[in-house]
């Protein structure tokens, strides 16, 4: 892509309104662009982030066993009857009625429809287990939408709902899911501790909260160094297998939110060295709840005895856009965001120096074709400004690699490369420089 071509509204000045680091680098960098309280624009450059972070989630989901649908954002006010859970959710709930005046809702989560949709199809064990995902936009009507897309009102979820014959097999779902967790996180640079969560209105007995460690983190956070040095799964996970050996080195030390914090037992059980209390932004968080929801709604298969029993469910969310707003809390400095690669809306930050100078134009053009080509998916500043602003832009939105092409250079068939990261510069041929970026 092109600067001259694309649509990148960087903001100077930092907006009043922005109380953390996320909301102030991505209200400034272009990202979103605010409409309402806790209501955003997705720009194209925080859209190319949503997607990168979407497919690293696909890509983990279907490796586990899960299978994507579409569900939509309206449903009907009478499956959450059913359940129960209709005049149970509160306020958060966006209530509405249609022209006929059904009662109909902007759906905060899906447990409801997507039991619908197994008690359609399913009758027999045979079929099961199942396990059904999506990534929708969700509403959640906040008291007090903050902190940009940490806490707004619509917001973009991965979440995804296991269908077992019995508690046994409903468990070894939710350990997949686990797994998956892990290993989702770990792809896109950050560090999750699961940690054992209260269920709120999504109901059951075992929850796990996934939290990246950040003091502008919403949640007050205990737990034993020691679970920051667990080894994440490797790609070689055999979902199929027992997963309880992956998943003891996590649960085995301490890790608490302040709402389940034990502080007598944290002193007891943690070496007062290994004893880490800060606070952590939730990412992800995995619910079993058994047959909460397809008990009340009938959502029955027949066993091999014959008789007709409640599935047993779970469900498990990703909050992908608020992931956005995490990574970036995660890894930033003075100068913006700093972008781990796999979610990086560019891999390269083609700087062209003087446009209009033949050797520095060819020289950029050469760049940006050959990584085009060994799918880098460049962007090339082609801007008649100054250095000065280049820099701070290519800086402010985070593209991992920066190619500097100035005349001095361009004459001498040189390039600067810079990490972002590492702030590491170096001077390279054309070629060296895109054997490194290529790895070729």
């Amino acid at each position: 892509m092109r600067l001259s071509r694309y649509f990148l509204p960087i903001l100077r000045e930092t907006p009043k309104e922005a109380e953390i680091v996320s909301h102030r680098l991505m209200l400034r960098a272009g990202l979103i662009r605010q409409q309402a309280a806790g209501i955003y624009s997705w720009l194209p450059l925080g859209q190319r982030v949503l997607a990168r972070i979407e497919r690293i989630v696909r890509e983990e989901q279907d490796r586990a066993g899960a299978v994507e649908i579409l569900m939509p954002t309206i449903q009907p006010a009478d499956l959450w009857r059913e359940s129960g859970r209709y005049d149970d959710y509160g306020r958060e709930m966006l209530r509405i009625a249609d022209r006929h005046e059904r009662d109909m809702l902007y759906g905060p989560t899906n447990e409801e429809m997507v039991t619908d949709i197994v008690r359609t199809y399913i009758s027999s064990y045979r079929s099961l287990p199942l396990n059904l995902y999506h990534i929708q936009w969700k509403f959640r009507d906040e008291v007090r939408p903050r902190f940009g897309v940490m806490r707004g009102r619509e917001f973009l979820m991965k979440d995804a709902y296991s269908f077992d014959i019995d508690d046994e097999q409903g468990r070894r779902s939710y350990n997949r899911m686990f797994v998956a967790y892990l290993r989702t996180f770990a792809r896109m640079g950050l560090t999750a501790i699961p940690m054992r969560a209260e269920t709120g209105p999504i109901g059951g007995d075992l929850s796990h909260e996934f939290l990246v460690l950040a003091e502008t983190g919403e949640s007050g956070v205990f737990c034993d160094r020691a679970v920051l040095e667990t080894p994440v799964p490797g790609d070689d996970v055999d979902y199929d297998a027992d997963l309880d050996p992956l998943i003891e080195p996590w649960t085995r030390h301490y890790a608490a939110t302040e709402d389940v914090h034990d502080q007598a037992r944290f002193e007891r059980e943690v070496p007062e060295a290994r004893r880490l209390a800060t606070r952590g932004i939730e990412v992800g968080q995995i619910f079993y709840f058994g047959d909460k929801y397809s008990r009340p709604m009938n959502a029955v298969v027949s066993h091999p005895d014959g008789a007709d029993r409640p599935v047993v469910s779970g469900s498990y969310g990703i909050g992908v856009s608020r992931l956005a707003g995490a990574i970036i809390e995660a890894s930033h400095d003075e100068a913006g965001i700093i972008w781990p690669e796999p979610v990086a809306p560019f891999g390269v930050g083609i700087l062209n120096l003087k446009p209009g100078a033949d050797a520095v134009d060819a020289m950029c053009e050469s760049l940006y074709e050959r990584l085009s080509g060994a799918g880098r998916e460049p962007l090339l500043d082609d801007l008649d400004q100054r250095a000065g602003a280049k820099f701070a832009t290519m800086d402010l939105i985070g593209l991992p690699w920066q190619v500097i092409v100035g005349p001095k250079g361009a004459s001498a068939g040189e390039v600067e490369l810079k990490n972002r990261a590492t702030g590491e510069r170096e001077n390279l041929s054309l070629d060296s420089a895109l054997s490194k970026l290529t790895g070729t």
